[in-house]
Parts: structure tokens; C-alpha cells; sequence
């Protein structure tokens, strides 16, 4: 019973996730997309751009691990994508976060989706390769299909978004071709500022 309960415990505590909101617009406009919506996201890409990997990749555990990735910013908040102090702390505050979220699940569930989650952040893996592939599109494209929005509102540099970018090719070269073409769209309009 035990087990039990500690596996409620966890799927009510995640439900927090659905509170945490992005820098990014749906792509109506309408809102900001929150982090489960976000996870959602990735999760249906992982199955329909498979065949884009750069190496064969394990789907069932991609999309398990696009599913937990933002879990942390239940306890760590989101730290946008280009705000430098945000991210000279953004290591520590998830693994602390991680610690604690993953801690409620009885031991062996709690320690394997804790791996998982360090090793979509050490990016070395094919599946890690390709899901921050997914992390780093997903926003991308919904900048791009509302014009450029939150990249004007924050003034984003291409310096910033090539910098974020810099190992994204790593999960699929043809994905990122096609980013690349995005980014220089958006350059030209103005919607990312070229230095």
C-alpha cells in the first residue's frame, strides 16, 4: 500500500507542472504554452520525427524523457531559454528539484526516472541528442509561426540563438537545416536581432 501511495503522491505533485509557463506563445497567440503542454508536445514529435534522428533512438524512452524533463521546474521554475543570471543557477536549483520530485516515488521508479532525467541533461545519448533536438524546435517553430513575438519582446540576438543551438544538429541534421532556414527568416524580418 505504501508503494501505492507514494506513486499518488508523486502523479498529484506533477500535476503542479501544468502552473509552470513559458516564455513561448501557442502558436495562436493566444497564451503562453505551460510546461505540460510543452512536454506534450515533444512527446507527439518524438513519434513523428523519428525518422529524422541522426542515429537510431529508442522512442518509448524519448518520449518518457521529454515527459519528465520540466518536472524540476516545479521546485526550479523555468529559466528562459537566453537570461544569463537564470542560468548560472539553473543546474543547481534542478538537481535539488529533481532530488526532492523524483524522491516521492518509491525507490526504484524514483531513481530510474532520476537517471533518465540526468541523462537528458548530460546530452550524450542518442535519445538525449534527439529530445533536446525536439526541446530546442518545438519553441523555434512556435516563435516562428506568431512572427517572431517573444523573440521581440526580448530582444534575442542571433548570437543568442545560434549559441543555444550550437549541438542541436547533434539529434538530426535535417532538422536543424530547416531551423537554420527558420532563424534566418526570422534575422531578415527583424524579429531576431543580427549583430
Amino acid at each position: 500500500m505504501k508503494r501505492f501511495e507514494q506513486q499518488m503522491n508523486f502523479i498529484l505533485e506533477v500535476d503542479k507542472v501544468k502552473n509552470i509557463f513559458r516564455q513561448t506563445y501557442l502558436a495562436d497567440g493566444n497564451r503562453k504554452e505551460n510546461d505540460a503542454e510543452h512536454s506534450w508536445h515533444l512527446a507527439l514529435m518524438a513519434f513523428l520525427l523519428k525518422e529524422y534522428a541522426n542515429e537510431e533512438v529508442d522512442v518509448a524512452k524519448v518520449v518518457l524523457m521529454v515527459l519528465i524533463h520540466d518536472l524540476v521546474e516545479i521546485d526550479a521554475g523555468d529559466t528562459y531559454a537566453y537570461d544569463k543570471e537564470g542560468l548560472q543557477t539553473k543546474r543547481e536549483r534542478e538537481v535539488k528539484a529533481a532530488k526532492r520530485i523524483f524522491g516521492l516515488l518509491p525507490q526504484d521508479q524514483g531513481s530510474r526516472l532520476y537517471d533518465l532525467w540526468e541523462e537528458f541533461e548530460a546530452y550524450e545519448s542518442a535519445e538525449a541528442k534527439y529530445a533536446h533536438m525536439l526541446d530546442n524546435f518545438q519553441p523555434l517553430m512556435l516563435n516562428d509561426a506568431l512572427g517572431g513575438r517573444s523573440w521581440r519582446e526580448h530582444q534575442v540576438k542571433k548570437s543568442q540563438v545560434c549559441r543555444r543551438n550550437e549541438k542541436t544538429h547533434e539529434g538530426s541534421e535535417k532538422v536543424w537545416k530547416y531551423m537554420e532556414g527558420l532563424i534566418q527568416k526570422n534575422v531578415e524580418k527583424g524579429n531576431i536581432l543580427d549583430e
